[in-house]
């Protein structure tokens, strides 16, 4: 091992000798599966929202929004839009023609609805030697349009973020989901004075071109909805990167004899917020975005989970202000009451009958930590994590978001459990991170470290093992104060490929 080079390698990132032995010892003795007790359902950890709880939670967040309240929306931007074209590339690689595809193919809905893409207009400034309105021409054509999309000597789509592709059409011309997401930012997190502050992760590489994209285009977004934008970016922090290692756990080395390091995964952004200082979070991935018309609907529910956020809030701070005053029986029991009645539990059994001063310093911990509010979608299919019931270390119950590969599926009575689960995490979070006294949580002492996995991966044709942190809404939240809250299914429309911007809820309504 060339343990000088090492070290240097390790220095640079920030990343201490043992926290890289800390990884490599990870790799040998992986991570213990999740537990899930029981799905959490409408009523039993999910609230349902009806008109008047609607109306009640809007009317406080609005109330607070008035009395200064600074809300931020942080927008985690730094995917590749890579796997979005993955039959596109597969198609490049062994172009057909188009008829003999069969009719749902990507390739042919794609050459199909062509005209129907955002990207349509700046498509066809690259090739204005074709007339891209001929469904013919385009049949014909179809290896060179797919090429111009993705390749450098056309849109680059295949190397761009999510966040710079074009999403929407609108009648004065397309706009990227950067920019969506600063109209949607307009519609429900704006201070006071006008202001929306936005902060969007992204990997270096493409901050130049972040950057450019809101100096080009944000004016436009700041007239349209008279809203003073104020856009930060961050990238994920190298010493939140993970050594790679060969199946045999040793650490896998390049030609030169370097450690190979990658990025943590989405859990890292753990640290991208804690730098954030914000009253209220709204939390949301860049592909999840609607056009304007579109909107009112998506922020009507994003304004009332605020508000359930901030009536938590204002009661756990109320608590716990007058916990420190005094510990009384009749407070205990009221904070016991608000336990079962709004955040669908209980004190663990070994403290029901524990003495008054036992309960009260259990409280205080239990309620003095930064709290989420996550919208929940019924399942309809989609994949990813939903929201379950775990029991801590402490014998707690607690509200999570959990994916499949946190829990042994193999084992039939836990798969079971999974699979009964009637929502799903759409990534619609509302997070307050700032204590009783207005100071800020260290969000990082609030991670569940043992909640990571570790998954394969391909470097230059060898198999390599690879190391993901707890993820930003799972693990990395896993000691949050949550609650979960049931929003409609329209208010969800992720673009996971690039034909989902064929779908109703991305289409421009004339």
């Amino acid at each position: 091992m060339s343990h000088l080079s090492d070290k240097q390698q390790i220095q640079e990132k920030g990343i201490s000798p043992e926290a890289l032995e800390e990884q490599l010892n990870r790799f040998k003795k992986g991570f213990a599966s999740l537990h899930i007790d029981r799905p959490a359902t409408p009523g039993d950890g999910i609230v349902p929202l009806t008109d008047q709880t609607l109306q009640q939670f809007s009317k406080i967040y609005n109330s607070e929004i008035d009395n200064n309240l600074a809300p931020l929306k942080f927008v985690p931007a730094s995917g590749a839009a890579t796997r979005m074209f993955k039959a596109y590339f597969q198609y490049l690689e062994n172009p057909v023609d188009i008829d003999s595809l069969e009719k749902g193919h990507p390739i042919n809905e794609f050459i199909l609805e062509l005209p129907s893409f955002p990207f349509f207009q700046a498509l066809k400034g690259y090739l204005a030697q074709l007339d891209l309105d001929y469904l013919e021409v385009r049949k014909s054509h179809a290896r060179e349009i797919v090429q111009t999309l993705l390749s450098d000597k056309g849109l680059n789509y295949g190397a761009l973020p999510k966040g710079l592709l074009l999403f929407h059409n609108y009648p004065n011309g397309a706009r990227t989901s950067m920019m969506e997401h600063l109209l949607e930012g307009a519609h429900y997190a704006k201070d006071a004075k006008g202001r929306v502050n936005l902060h969007f992760t992204v990997s270096t590489e493409h901050l130049e071109l972040f950057e450019e994209e809101f100096a080009q285009m944000g004016p436009q977004i700041e007239e349209e909805t008279g809203a003073i934008f104020s856009v930060t970016f961050s990238s994920q922090k190298p010493h939140t990167d993970t050594v790679a290692v060969l199946p045999n756990n040793e650490p896998y080395r390049d030609s030169e004899g370097r450690l190979l390091f990658r990025p943590g995964g989405h859990g890292s952004l753990i640290e991208n917020l804690n730098d954030q200082d914000a009253d209220i979070i709204f939390i949301k991935n860049i592909d999840n975005i609607v056009p304007a018309h579109l909107l009112p609907n998506t922020s009507k529910y994003k304004i009332a989970l605020a508000g359930m956020a901030l009536h938590i809030r204002n009661k756990v701070h109320d608590f716990i202000g007058r916990l420190i005053q005094s510990k009384s029986p009749s407070l205990i029991e009221e904070i016991r009451s608000f336990m079962r009645q709004t955040l669908f539990t209980e004190l663990p059994g070994h403290l029901a009958d524990a003495s008054l001063e036992e309960q009260a310093t259990y409280l205080l911990g239990y309620l003095n930590r930064p709290i989420r509010v996550c919208g929940m979608v019924k399942n309809e299919g989609e994949p990813g994590g939903g929201p379950f019931w775990v029991r801590n270390s402490n014998g707690q119950e607690t509200l999570q978001i959990v994916e499949s590969s946190q829990i042994d599926l193999t084992d039939a009575l836990q798969s079971k459990i999974f699979g009964a689960s009637t929502h799903f995490n759409p990534v619609d979070l509302i997070c307050i991170t700032k204590d009783f006294r207005g100071e800020k949580f260290d969000l990082v002492r609030y991670v569940d470290p043992e909640t990571g996995f570790i998954s394969d991966k391909s470097v230059a044709g060898k198999t390599i093992k690879a190391l993901e942190k707890p993820g930003l809404w799972n693990g990395a939240m896993a000691d949050w104060l949550t609650l979960f809250a049931e929003v409609p299914g329209e208010t969800f429309n992720p673009v996971k490929t690039v034909n989902d911007l064929l779908r109703p809820g991305h289409q421009f309504s004339r």
